[in-house]
């Protein structure tokens, strides 16, 4: 079994709990169309305490509310909400989000993580597109375990910094400073940039051009905007 996670972050964006619910909606009517092996319709939500329970798409505003009310960081920090879904031997999915906030140090996110059988395959792409249409972010990535690891080894890459995998998103300011010579198939897409690492050309290598360019620079704090 493989284990992957298609990643989204941005900054400080204050929005409703209806705005937030409208952005989960199409990221799960998304997501049940691109990996309807996995899904099948059925969604769990992971409390922080007792059993899971029963989501449907049209439950979404309610459950953002129950939980804005049940954290008092909310407000500040963001709407944090985990559902995950299984459809058989060896499939599995965790979408975990914080949104809606007003947050000065803690990124805004969304996190697709999958685990599929290791000769299946998964839309990684068009999954990172997806979530890039969905969320606006300034930046995201496609990455597991061993690319994070070989970073954190090799690059000093540290937690919470902007980051690319095998694949990358990069919002548009961040975008106008990839290197013309880095080995890197780029696709414009609204508000951004999907990424793709050539075959034969490393991710800490790509990182380590980027970071020196600038296209990684870490959003100011205290933040005061969604994107770079």
């Amino acid at each position: 079994m493989t284990r992957r996670a298609i990643r989204v972050f941005w900054g400080r964006r204050p929005e409703s709990v209806q705005a937030v619910a409208s952005r989960w909606r199409r990221t799960l009517e998304q997501v049940e169309f691109l990996l309807p092996e996995v899904v099948g319709g059925s969604w769990q939500q992971i409390h922080s305490a007792g059993p899971a329970t029963a989501v449907t798409v049209d439950q979404l505003a309610q459950v953002l509310e129950n939980a804005q009310a049940a954290e008092d960081w909310s407000d500040r920090l963001g709407i944090g909400l985990r559902l995950v879904a299984s459809g058989g031997p060896e499939w599995g999915l965790e979408l975990s989000g914080l949104a809606g906030g007003e947050p000065e140090i803690v990124l805004q996110s969304m996190i697709l993580a999958v685990s599929a059988p290791d000769a299946a395959e998964v839309p990684e792409t068009e999954l990172l597109r997806m979530l890039a249409a969905v969320w606006e972010p300034d930046f995201g990535d496609v990455t597991d375990d061993d690319i994070l690891d070989a970073l954190e080894d090799e690059s000093d890459y540290r937690v919470s910094d902007p980051v690319i995998g095998r694949f990358g998103y990069l919002s548009a300011a961040r975008a106008d400073a990839i290197p013309d010579d880095l080995a890197v198939d780029v696709t414009a897409l609204p508000g951004g940039v999907l990424l793709q690492i050539r075959a034969g050309d490393g991710v800490v290598l790509a990182y380590e051009r980027l970071r020196e360019t600038g296209a990684l620079d870490p959003l100011p704090r205290p933040l005061d905007r969604a994107v770079f």
